[in-house]
C-alpha cells in the first residue's frame, strides 16, 4: 500500500535571502523521463522556491555515483542502480518516483513466427547492456513460461536496437516509452513480453534521489526542490504537449527528433506511467519498493561494499521517503 501524505496545495519557499545552488545529475542524455525537471526550470518553479538549480549534462559517470559521493545534491537514477548502489552503502535516498510502473519490456521482430512465448526464446540471441539485471531478468521470464531459460547473449548497448532492426540478434529489452515508441515512428513492427506477466515484480524504473547526508542537514531546501519538481511532473502529466515542447526548447537543440519526444510524452501520460488515478504524481509505493528489491536479493544481484553477495535481504524502510512532497492530484 502506499503511504499518503498530507496534503498541502502550495511548494515550500525558501526566503528570497536564503537562495541556494543545486545540482541534479541526469541518468542518461535528456529524454521524456527528466521532463519534470525542465518543466520546473522554465517556469521558474526552482526560482520561485529559493534555489538556484543547475541539470548536469550526462557524463561517463553515473548519476548514482554523482549523487552517493556528494558532488549533485540529486540525481535521476535507474532502479536497479539504485538498488544496486544502495546496498553496497552508496549515501543516497529515494524522493520520488518519476514513473510509476516498469516501462522496460522484452521485444523482438513482430514478423517472427518461431516466437510466440518466452519458453521459444531458449538457445536465442539475445542483445544486450552488460548487467547482471539482464540475466536475472530473462532468465525469469522464460523459466516462468515453462522454459529452460538459457540463452546466449551479446553486449552491444544502444546498437542493440539496430541490431534487432536487421535481424543479427532474436531479441533484446527496451524502454517502452523511448525506443518502443521510436520503433513505431520508424515503421519497425514488434511484438513484446511484459516482464509482470511472467513473475517480475512491477517497479519504479526510473527515480529522484538525493545525497543522504546533504538531506537530513538540509530538510527545507530538500522539500522546496521535491516540491519544485514534483509541480514540473504534475504538469507534464497534465500537458504533455507543452511539456514536450518546453523539454525541446529546454534542452537547446539535444533532442534531434520531435515527434519522437511528443510521441514518447503521449506513452507517458495515456500509459499511466507517470501517475496513478487518485494518487499525486511522484508517490513512491513501499510495497513495489520491498518486492523488487527481494526480487533482486534472491537473484543474487545486492552485494555488499566488500562486493559480497548479500545473505540477508535488506531493511530498505530507510532507502526512500515520501516525506518532502505534496499531495496533489492536478493543476
Amino acid at each position: 500500500m502506499k503511504h499518503l501524505i498530507g496534503a498541502a496545495l502550495l511548494c515550500v519557499s525558501l526566503p528570497a535571502w536564503a537562495q541556494e545552488r543545486l545540482t541534479v545529475a541526469l541518468d542518461w542524455t535528456p529524454n521524456t523521463n527528466h521532463v519534470g525537471l525542465y518543466v520546473a526550470q522554465a517556469k521558474g518553479w526552482f526560482e520561485d522556491a529559493g534555489l538556484a538549480v543547475d541539470i548536469l549534462p550526462y557524463t561517463d559517470t553515473s548519476s548514482g555515483t554523482l549523487v552517493a559521493t556528494g558532488v549533485a545534491e540529486f540525481g535521476i537514477l535507474s532502479a536497479v542502480g539504485f538498488h544496486s548502489q544502495r546496498a553496497s552503502g552508496a549515501d543516497m535516498t529515494v524522493v520520488l518516483a518519476v514513473v510509476q510502473h516498469e516501462t522496460g519490456r522484452l521485444v523482438f521482430n513482430g514478423e517472427r513466427e518461431d516466437i510466440q512465448r518466452p519458453a521459444d526464446l531458449d538457445g536465442m540471441t539475445y542483445a544486450g547492456f552488460g548487467s547482471a539485471w539482464e540475466e536475472a531478468l530473462i532468465s525469469t521470464i522464460i523459466r516462468n513460461d515453462g522454459g529452460e531459460g538459457v540463452f546466449d547473449t551479446v553486449t552491444l548497448g544502444t546498437s542493440a536496437y539496430e541490431a534487432l532492426a536487421n535481424g543479427s540478434v532474436d531479441f533484446t529489452l527496451e524502454v517502452s516509452t523511448w525506443e518502443g515508441v521510436n520503433s513505431v515512428l520508424l515503421d519497425r513492427p514488434q511484438r513484446a513480453f511484459r516482464y509482470a506477466d511472467f513473475g517480475v515484480p512491477d517497479q519504479h524504473t526510473t527515480l529522484l534521489g538525493g545525497n543522504g547526508t546533504w538531506l537530513k542537514q538540509n530538510p527545507d531546501a530538500a522539500r522546496a526542490f521535491v516540491q519544485a519538481a514534483q509541480r514540473g511532473y504534475q504538469f507534464a502529466a497534465n500537458n504533455p504537449a507543452e511539456a514536450a515542447d518546453i523539454l525541446i526548447a529546454e534542452t537547446a537543440g539535444m533532442m534531434s527528433n520531435p515527434d519522437l519526444v511528443h510521441a514518447s510524452m503521449v506513452a507517458l501520460v495515456e500509459g499511466g506511467f507517470l501517475q496513478d488515478p487518485g494518487e499525486p504524481v511522484g508517490l513512491i509505493d513501499d510495497e513495489m519498493f520491498v518486492n523488487i528489491t527481494q526480487f533482486l536479493f534472491e537473484a543474487g544481484i545486492l552485494r555488499d561494499e566488500d562486493g559480497r553477495q548479500l545473505t540477508e535481504l535488506p531493511d530498505v524502510s530507510s532507502w526512500f521517503t515520501n516525506d518532502y512532497f505534496y499531495f496533489q492530484t492536478d493543476g
